[in-house]
């Protein structure tokens, strides 16, 4: 065999951490995952509400996978990093070390993670004061930020974490210092989960207003005030302490770093899509959304010039791809909400032996189910009496109503198998109800948008795909790569790596369209029907709770 001489290929890492696990992958300069290795991270739950993790833990399966993903290639052809996260909150004293964020002083939980609602009192309180930052998060904050989290740290830990922290890190951030020694933070981190705005910084007086003017005092010391662009270069690099810990040269490039769902939209939304009958072909990026799907559910649509969507996030400037705003609607709870559902049901272990024995998981199970049992109906109509509302953990977008509560009408005696296909399939449908109502709010409010691009654990179901096609009436492209969010994790690598001019190059040349999965137009009557009934059962749970305030 006669065989040319290749140019050494050039190869970038990502690493991503979600909710449950940290997830490593070797990318080409084409956006190929080359390898891909995946470990979990423990999660404590001491109370109702309270999440939390170790940042230990967490580093030590970034380490872990990273080492598998690159044994076995050139180091000398690896030429970036690129880390995501979880908007969760890490704190360390002023010797980095981690500090405890419970009641039981145990410091190495000193992670509250994004979807810890502990600090529920700390956010009607800032809400209350109506400060101007609020109207880059839609007019409401989440409990899920950083300053109701922080506020509540002082409040409820003062001597114990408070008074001792040295740092308070987005993770985010703290990844990106733990392996580069550089506190600098990510314009993505601050603007999107801190108030930080991109033109005028920290606002002095929310802060002060709030009770936290001791991070004034310290010109913001603890919670950033070298801020970088995302992708741009960290530092000098891998210092030789992470180098050997993640098994890497030291002085490889290390990129400001994104939150997770924003990595996911970067790996998706700039992909090229001629040739695919899309309507957002010859269109600006500013007719996509990018839907990153898992244990929770964010909608990133992005705009030239500032939209402020009532209910949803932002606009935060350069948050995500650079010189363009962008909005950010979200599902607390979708990947999570429908485990819950399935795993709760008394016909759960009949399910897992079928599943079992079948060699299939359980979703590939229940798709298959409901096909047998819809007869001549399409699979969706099986729900016409089955109605969810899905916010069993808070409403985030568009209402911003964390009190809001789940709800399911149409329910018989019956506790069979196909009841529980049923209700997850009228699951599912709900969370794309919900992903409608934040579609048709950003719309209302100026965005013009015409392709979903689906990313996450559950753009690989097929019945969830299909569904968003069909309730929202528009076109979901998946991702060649299933795994998006480590392709938007690789490509802040390879821009901190000077390969690529700018992030929109490497989106263009790393981001593939896989598949497209077009709505059933035939099929709109139903849905726009569904969807009244969806908007009935939230104003049905107010009523009723309106009458019960009253007793």
């Amino acid at each position: 065999m006669h065989s040319k001489k290749k140019t050494p290929e050039k190869y970038y890492v990502g690493i991503d951490v979600g909710s449950a696990s940290v997830r490593a992958a070797l990318v080409d300069g084409l956006g190929t995952v080359v390898a891909h290795a995946e470990q979990p991270i423990q999660i404590w739950e001491p109370q109702p509400d309270h999440y939390e993790q170790s940042s230990a833990d967490i580093w030590a399966a970034c380490c872990s996978v990273t080492k598998k993903v690159v044994s076995g290639v050139d180091a000398s052809h690896i030429r970036g990093v690129g880390f995501d996260a979880t908007c969760s909150l890490v704190v360390v004293d002023k010797q980095f070390q981690p500090l405890a964020v419970n009641c039981e002083g145990q410091n190495y939980r000193n992670v509250i993670m994004w979807m810890d609602h502990r600090a529920v009192s700390q956010v009607e309180r800032i809400n209350a004061t109506q400060h101007r930052v609020l109207s880059y998060v839609g007019g409401v904050m989440s409990v899920e930020m950083q300053p109701p989290k922080l506020l509540w740290v002082k409040e409820n830990l003062q001597e114990s974490c408070w008074e001792k922290a040295g740092h308070f890190f987005d993770l985010p951030d703290f990844l990106s210092w733990k392996a580069t020694g550089v506190t600098a933070r990510s314009l993505c981190t601050v603007v999107c989960k801190w108030t930080y705005t991109s033109d005028k910084g920290w606002d002095d007086s929310f802060w002060k207003m709030i009770g936290l003017e001791d991070l004034v005092e310290d010109k913001y010391e603890k919670i950033g005030n070298h801020v970088l662009s995302p992708g741009e270069s960290v530092g000098q690099g891998l210092t030789p302490e992470a180098a050997k810990d993640l098994g890497l040269p030291e002085g490889i490039a290390v990129a400001a770093s994104l939150i997770d769902a924003h990595a996911g939209g970067l790996g998706v939304i700039g992909a090229d899509v001629k040739g695919h009958n899309l309507p957002c072909e010859n269109q600006p990026i500013t007719s996509r959304v990018a839907m990153i799907c898992g244990t929770s559910s964010c909608h990133m649509g992005v705009s030239e010039a500032p939209i402020f969507v009532p209910g949803v996030w932002g606009p935060y400037f350069s948050a995500m791809v650079p010189g363009l705003w962008l909005n950010e609607g979200g599902q607390s709870a979708t990947g999570k909400l429908i485990d819950h559902v399935v795993r709760g049901h008394v016909a759960f272990p009949e399910l897992q032996a079928k599943a079992a024995a079948s060699a299939h998981s359980i979703y590939t199970y229940l798709n298959s189910h409901l096909d047998l049992i819809k007869k001549s109906l399409p699979v969706g109509f099986l729900t016409v009496d089955l109605h969810v509302w899905p916010d069993f953990h808070g409403n985030r977008s568009p209402l911003t109503d964390l009190t809001l509560k789940g709800m399911v009408v149409g329910l018989t005696l019956s506790q069979g198998l196909d009841e529980l296909a049923l209700i997850y399939l009228a699951t599912i449908q709900a969370i794309a109800l919900g992903t409608r109502h934040i579609l048709e709010t950003m719309q209302a409010a100026g965005h013009h948008i015409n392709t979903l691009f689906l990313c996450g654990g559950l753009s690989k179901n097929p019945l969830f795909v299909q569904m968003h096609a069909d309730i929202t009436g528009k076109p979901v492209v998946l991702s060649k790569e299933v795994e998006s969010v480590l392709v938007g994790a690789a490509i802040l690598g390879a821009c901190a790596s000077g390969d690529f001019a700018s992030i929109q190059e490497a989106m263009a040349k790393m981001g593939k369209v896989g598949r497209v999965v077009q709505p059933n137009h035939e099929h709109k009557r139903f849905y726009d029907k569904k969807y009244e009934v969806f908007l009935k059962l939230v104003e049905h749970q107010r009523e009723y709770r309106s009458i019960m305030n009253s007793f």
